[in-house]
């Protein structure tokens, strides 16, 4: 029998991936302090502070996959010094935020990365991170680049933004969508990818990305999932940052809208992914997927990301005089 091991695990995408995992007929193990949740039935839960000495004592044997979710540098480093020995491949949960430039379409895993400043700053530890493991593990180590992850349970309310807005009906405040894409992939398309990698032992960096689609096309699925006609308003990037609209997600924001120079964030080539055998479900079926969260968590809730609709309303107040 397999066995994973998951520095994690219990969490979103970690849980997830303990669930593809779990579903291959593996033996599952989640290292973490078991504060995000419980985990999946059928995996099991070694309860463990990473910034304990003794964190790793725990776990015997050997492993056919460890997969890393971590980004702090601490964890990052003893984990591979206590494990990376012990184990056959070695899965990093990186992200496309290692790239230097945002700038430029359908760049591939060869395009210049983030140079490590401030490892406090997320892209600069996700690089880090990649360096200390390709070093410890070489050609064990698959760095997988997640894009955009959207679906389920998403903790940062990003994506189920728009669909919770089109169910809660009324007027919907979009960015200009001309020449903007959106790039999601489903938490557990990436969580199936990220299982059947290792067991396949694909390795090297790849940007785990979605499909590319026009943001036109996301809102209208959005739309089409609440059952809603759509009766958007769109404003341009000037009158948005004037009236003090932040982009892509946080506080007074409209998710997903990037600025102009940042277009090729949400377009990365996604040749390497589709050729490790990367699936993704139809756009429609995500959204879905979404909504039926959202509504279970309650559309009205407050969010980590987005508008609440009295921000929505004064940002447009001068267009309706």
């Amino acid at each position: 029998m397999r066995r994973i091991l998951i520095l994690g695990g219990t969490a979103w995408l970690g849980r997830a991936i303990a669930a593809a995992a779990v579903a291959s007929g593996a033996e599952v193990v989640c290292l973490a302090r078991g504060e995000a949740g419980a985990v999946i039935p059928g995996s099991r839960l070694v309860r463990a502070d990473r910034r304990s000495p003794d964190a790793y004592d725990s776990l015997d044997g050997e492993w056919d996959d460890v997969v890393e979710l971590s980004w702090d540098p601490e964890f990052v480093a003893s984990g591979l010094d206590a494990l990376a020995d012990r184990a056959e491949h070695w899965t990093l949960v990186s992200s496309v935020s290692v790239y230097a430039r945002s700038d430029i379409p359908f760049a591939d895993e060869d395009a210049e990365l983030v140079e490590p400043a401030d490892l406090s700053q997320y892209a600069d530890a996700k690089v880090h991170a990649e360096r200390l493991t390709a070093a410890r593990l070489g050609d064990r180590a698959l760095l997988a680049r997640a894009g955009l992850i959207v679906g389920p349970g998403d903790p940062t309310d990003r994506f189920g933004y728009w669909p919770a807005r089109f169910a809660r009906g009324g007027r919907v405040l979009t960015p200009d969508p001309h020449g903007r894409y959106v790039q999601g992939i489903d938490v557990d398309d990436l969580a199936a990818w990220i299982e059947r990698a290792g067991r396949a032992g694909v390795t090297g960096p790849i940007n785990a990305v979605g499909e590319e689609y026009p943001l036109a096309a996301v809102l209208a699925a959005a739309a089409d999932a609440a059952g809603t006609p759509g009766d958007t308003v769109a404003l341009d990037d000037a009158t948005l940052t004037a009236r003090g609209v932040q982009h892509w997600m946080g506080e007074r924001s409209l998710p997903l809208w990037l600025p102009a120079e940042a277009r090729g964030f949400s377009r990365r080539s996604d040749a390497a992914f589709v050729a490790s055998g990367g699936l993704r479900r139809p756009l429609a079926e995500t959204m879905r997927r979404t909504l039926a969260d959202e509504r279970a968590r309650g559309v009205d809730r407050p969010r980590r990301a987005g508008l609440t609709l009295g921000e929505e309303a004064e940002v447009l107040a001068p267009t309706s005089r």
